[in-house]
């Protein structure tokens, strides 16, 4: 096949000056099946809403960096650290409260509570999780204001990014990059800790010798945090989040966002000081809103899946306006119905109590009771008593009929708990510990945090068993319903059991 390349048709004349935007745009313009991401410079803004996120940041990330090294003095052998994960010993620690496997529940309804809270917060204040408190917003906040230091803000961030190769574009780009590796270093390090203890974790990791699982998890942790808030950015919110599309439906006229008031706003226009304001709105097209965006939207356009309601754009339109002399609040948390009501040349009225709300908040005061209640009584301990299957009953050479048990006992507490064990239900029955000869009520002391295994028999007297023998209808075997009692403190604890006898003859 020919290919005839014409190069008889004169360019197309120059259109002047191409701005660094234009450049950047230009560039990202897809060349193949996918489109390129358009890199997105957010304009650093001052302002209430930007402390409050400053604020947030900083408590937020002291808390997941020092929380594991919190000391919570325990007795014996048990961690020392006030959270702790411990799969290898199967408890989950929380300052004084202890979690074993069993009560997994507890993990699910601290869950539920949490989707729940989340769900009433984002009916009435649309997704101030997202613009706040997200790992992901948090952590790309910290990226962007280290890009910042090396970088400079929006303008100059965009010249070193069109500039030709060069030492002073090498070395901010390098050095921004190394502490964006280190910072998500340190994410993974201190994600770790949350599952090993972190004093002597700390001492095993720099030799060589802590498990393989926390280098793999610190390794993962480090690649993630380093890609998702200092590459892809807003493109996770976008596309890997599924809250933004879930929100949706959570979400009504009532809710409160970040809303450009059109019913002010509108006809926009460029202000000379010299123009009076008579017959325009007050927003200037200036875009400050648009260049705050760390997601790069235009919050004029209405509400929108990529907005995370931050409230950035807010800052930036108040200082705007505050330089033309108009009043603040042009954009502001506010609600689509409100801004129905002044358009329409009403008042408007917020509905903070409405059904879906009431919903919610119902359903998260049902399961916080139930939580509550769970924790009130949880019992600090645990009791499964396991009878002998082979053989069932063991007939001694004086006709008395003896069965066997295995107690399991757990003490959830992390003191030493002494507890008395009683069988009853069985006439004549005696209870025996093979370690400790007697007849009387037994008497254990209980590890705290273990589970004690003791094994158990409880023998019948040959006139009982007889006896018993003659009421189950004259055959030679039969089974009586038991329990065993476990007396601690002021508690007791029944577990119902079986006594299998047989005939003496």
């Amino acid at each position: 096949m020919t290919i005839i390349i014409d190069r008889t048709r004169e360019k197309p004349a120059s259109a002047g000056p191409v701005s660094v935007a234009g450049r950047q745009r230009e560039k990202a313009k897809p060349k193949g099946l996918y489109q390129a991401r358009v890199p997105i410079y957010p304009k650093l803004v001052h302002g209430p809403w930007r402390w409050l996120k400053w604020v947030l940041l900083i408590v937020m990330l002291a808390i997941y960096y020092i929380t594991p090294w919190i000391r919570w003095e325990r007795p014996g052998a048990l961690p020392d650290q006030a959270v702790l994960v411990d799969f290898a010993g199967g408890r989950f620690y929380f300052f004084t409260i202890q979690l074993w496997p069993q009560e997994v529940y507890f993990i699910t309804g601290l869950l539920v509570m949490a989707a729940l809270a989340l769900f009433l917060v984002t009916a009435l204040f649309g997704r101030l999780w997202c613009g706040y408190a997200c790992p992901q917003t948090v952590w790309t906040d910290l990226y962007i204001h280290i890009e910042r230091l090396f970088e400079g803000d929006r303008n100059a961030r965009m010249r070193l990014d069109a500039a030709p190769t060069s030492f002073n574009k090498l070395w901010r780009k390098a050095g921004k990059h190394a502490v964006w590796i280190g910072v998500a270093f340190g994410t993974g390090g201190a994600w770790i800790f949350y599952f090993h203890d972190a004093p002597q974790l700390i001492r095993t990791f720099w030799v060589g010798t802590a498990p393989m699982t926390a280098y793999v998890s610190c390794a993962i942790l480090t690649f993630t945090t380093y890609v998702f808030a200092g590459h892809m950015r807003e493109q996770v919110c976008t596309y890997m989040c599924p809250w933004p599309r879930i929100q949706g439906a959570m979400l009504d006229d009532q809710s409160f966002q970040v809303t450009y008031r059109a019913d002010r706003g509108e006809p926009r226009g460029p202000h000379k000081k010299t123009e009076t304001w008579a017959g325009r709105g007050d927003c200037i097209d200036c875009n400050q809103c648009v260049v705050a965006c760390p997601m790069g939207i235009d919050i004029r356009q209405g509400s929108q899946l990529e907005c995370i309601n931050c409230g950035l754009c807010i800052d930036a339109c108040n200082e705007i306006m505050d330089r033309v002399e108009r009043p603040r609040g042009l954009i502001a948390y506010d609600t689509d119905a409100a801004v129905a009501a002044r358009c329409g040349g009403q008042k408007p009225q917020h509905k903070l109590i409405r059904p879906r709300t009431l919903y919610y908040a119902g359903a998260l005061v049902l399961v916080s009771g139930l939580m509550i209640q769970g924790f009130r009584t949880r019992e600090a301990i645990g009791v499964h008593a396991l009878r002998d299957r082979n053989p069932t009953y063991v007939q001694l050479q004086d006709g008395s009929v003896r069965n066997g048990y295995t107690l399991k006992i757990a003490n959830h507490g992390f003191e030493t708990a002494a507890v008395e064990i009683r069988y009853a239900g069985v006439p004549g029955a005696v209870l025996t510990d093979p370690g400790h000869p007697g007849t009387g009520p037994l008497m254990v002391d209980l590890a705290p945090n273990v589970v004690t295994s003791l094994r158990l028999f409880v023998t019948v007297p040959a006139v009982y068993a007889d006896a018993e023998a003659e009421d189950d209808d004259g055959g030679e075997e039969g089974r009586q319903e038991a329990r065993f009692e476990i007396l601690a403190g002021d508690r007791t604890k029944v577990i119902k059991t079986a006594f299998d006898y047989g005939s003496s003859e």
